[in-house]
């Protein structure tokens, strides 16, 4: 069994798409074909099963590839423990977030400390950042809400108060808070749905007996402001995105502690770099600078 036949393996098992996997592998078909076949002739049972051109993992393959992922991701974590001994100065940092407001912030202290290490963002919804997080392909998610798990780690960093924005032309604008049953006919932009504030909102709105009604979705949080500005919608925004620059304000909700959580969360088993203790370090003391002085 060789290690190029798990890693082929592992793209088509997740895509269950031959033709896909072998654009993804940069690959013929063919190849992949073959490696995979030789690979089950290798192991004695097939890993999926064919149905005209699709692909349907079955349990044979769904076991295997538990087994084979988990190979693929010790190995992985032995090469950047290795890269971090012989070169600690450089290397790389992956994160995911669903919280992306306070994230310029954070880099740009970072930074500071680690002028030369690269770093890679991804805004995900929560069950993208949860995939990648299981698969141990990222060193640390900052998530809202938090997420528990068996091979997850979760460190709740910051209480950030939700907040309703509007626009300062609005009927609203002169109050200093509101009660959610007088917000039943507004129209709202928002993120779309997966995302742990849409949904946290959601919710809260529902068990008061409404469903915001929303002009605009999207997957960009640092968008909605200029929405609302714009006099698009009204939206709910948290405290940590507030800026003194913008013709926006906001309201604190009635009757309700609307508050997101949110968490620093990393893989149990992944391999913590000396780069990326400092920036889990560089995350605690910025929400504690911020909390200390709200």
């Amino acid at each position: 069994m060789e290690l190029l036949q798990l890693h082929y393996f592992i793209t088509v098992a997740r895509l269950e798409h031959m033709t896909e996997a072998a654009q993804s592998l940069h690959v013929t078909q063919s190849s992949l074909s073959k490696t995979i076949q030789r690979l089950e002739e290798d192991l004695g049972v097939p890993l999926f099963d064919r149905i005209g051109r699709k692909l349907r993992l079955n349990e044979f393959g769904s076991r295997f590839l538990q087994r084979a992922e988990r190979a693929l991701f010790e190995l992985e974590q032995g090469k950047q423990e290795l890269s971090d001994l012989s070169s600690p100065e450089h290397g790389a940092l992956e994160l995911a977030v669903t919280a992306a407001s306070t994230l310029p912030n954070i880099l740009r202290a970072f930074r500071k400390k680690r002028p030369h290490l690269q770093f890679h963002v991804q805004m995900l919804s929560t069950q993208e950042m949860v995939t990648l997080l299981h698969r141990g392909e990222v060193d640390f998610c900052l998530s809202s809400p938090p997420v528990q798990g068996e091979d997850i780690e979760c460190q709740i960093v910051c209480m950030d108060p939700i907040l309703l924005a509007v626009p300062l032309g609005h009927r609203l604008a002169a109050r200093t808070s509101v009660s959610l049953s007088e917000l039943k006919n507004e129209s709202f932009v928002g993120v779309k749905k997966g995302y742990g504030t849409r949904d946290l909102v959601d919710s809260i709105c529902n068990s008061v007996g409404f469903e915001p009604k929303y002009v605009y979705e999207g997957n960009e949080p640092a968008r909605l402001s200029s929405l609302v500005e714009a006099e698009i919608g009204i939206a709910f925004l948290p405290s940590s995105a507030r800026n003194s620059r913008e013709q926006i304000t906001y309201l604190h909700i009635e009757d309700h502690e609307l508050v997101r959580e949110i968490a620093l969360l990393w893989h149990k088993s992944r391999y913590i770099s000396r780069a990326a203790q400092e920036f889990r370090e560089v995350v605690v003391a910025y929400f504690q600078e911020m909390s200390g002085n709200a």
